[in-house]
């Protein structure tokens, strides 16, 4: 399977660099009833049935994006993963400037470079660095979102159903979701449940490769609890669809098979993998020759999902992030 048989072209004015309020997205409706329709996110409660569950990721964005200083020199530094008490692991531009040795001075804190594999670093900071992090840190936007990050993307780039820090990544599905939008949702019926997982710089790693099966994603950390183990199975016996918000919650729940428990995933879905937990998947429209792409793909089918995205764009859809959605039917 080729890496191009996931491309399409996207005009640079269909990245949306702004959110809509919460609820008020569109949505391109993909399912067994035949020709997309176009409808909005605030219909949800009658477009799922009665007795569907709906699960939530309620990881918590961390403002991880720090800028210091190497002397004179400006430094950016993107917590990925913590390692240790005092000890993460790292991207750090200028990469060339940060060699193992190198100390970078922030505002009442600072860090060494212990290490480097790759284009990851492992950093030492003189403290902890959490306490410093509603101070000092920024929210970490995608690169295609083409402005600085502002005081408001602190709310707007985080669910409302946000728990447990740890991701430098929004779940973005879960943005579209309002209060007032989820108790609709239950009144209509319909189970909501929830699992974490911490999303990583490796969901967003461009595919390089040049055959699909050649690509390595990296580990991200979830959790499944008993009682969202528990609504799976009573909805899975009494006929109802579990409905994944976002890819996030589709790579948890088919890593876990919907069983209670934690441990960290490094699953790649591809057309082919065979779905047993998911029936139904809620998420925004993603990069060309993206993971997310693929793994919609594999749900929805290549051809189906491209057909969809090239209607999206002729109708002014919102790409990315901060973008508009779709709700996909898992293919026959």
């Amino acid at each position: 399977m080729l890496t191009r048989d996931f491309d399409y072209e996207l005009p640079e004015e269909r990245i949306a660099q702004e959110p809509a309020p919460r609820g008020e997205s569109r949505l391109l409706v993909l399912d067994a009833e035949g020709p997309q329709r176009h409808r909005q996110v605030r219909d949800l409660p009658t477009l799922l049935l009665p007795g569907d569950l709906l699960v939530l990721n309620d990881t918590r964005v961390i403002p991880a994006r720090l800028y210091g200083l190497r002397g004179e020199g400006k430094m950016e530094v993107l917590l990925v993963e913590k390692l240790a008490d005092r000890e993460w692991e790292a991207l750090v531009r200028p990469g060339r400037r940060a060699r193992p040795g190198t100390e970078i001075v922030f505002e009442g804190l600072s860090c060494e470079v212990v290490d480097k594999r790759e284009d990851r670093y492992r950093l030492r900071f003189s403290q902890p660095v959490e306490p410093h992090l509603d101070r000092l840190g920024h929210i970490p936007l995608p690169p295609y979102i083409h402005r600085l990050d502002e005081a408001a993307d602190r709310d707007r780039y985080q669910t409302v159903f946000a728990r447990t820090p740890g991701a430098i990544a929004a779940p973005t599905a879960g943005l579209h979701f309002s209060e007032r939008l989820l108790e609709e949702i239950a009144a209509a019926g319909i189970g909501i449940a929830r699992v974490t997982l911490h999303v990583g710089i490796g969901t967003f790693k461009p595919v390089s490769a040049e055959r699909v099966e050649d690509h390595r994603m990296d580990r991200e950390r979830y959790e499944v609890g008993e009682e969202t183990a528990e609504a799976i199975r009573r909805t899975r016996e009494s006929g109802g669809r579990i409905v994944a918000v976002g890819t996030t919650v589709v790579r948890t729940l088919e890593s876990s098979r919907g069983a209670a428990g934690s441990g960290s995933t490094e699953l790649f879905i591809t057309p082919g993998f065979r779905f047993r937990v998911v029936d139904v998947l809620l998420t925004n429209f993603h990069l060309p020759r993206s993971t997310l792409l693929m793994l919609v793909s594999a749900f929805a089918g290549r051809e189906r999902v491209l057909a969809a995205y090239e209607e999206a764009i002729r109708e002014g859809y919102r790409f990315y992030s901060y973008g508009d959605a779709m709700l996909v039917t898992l293919k026959a």
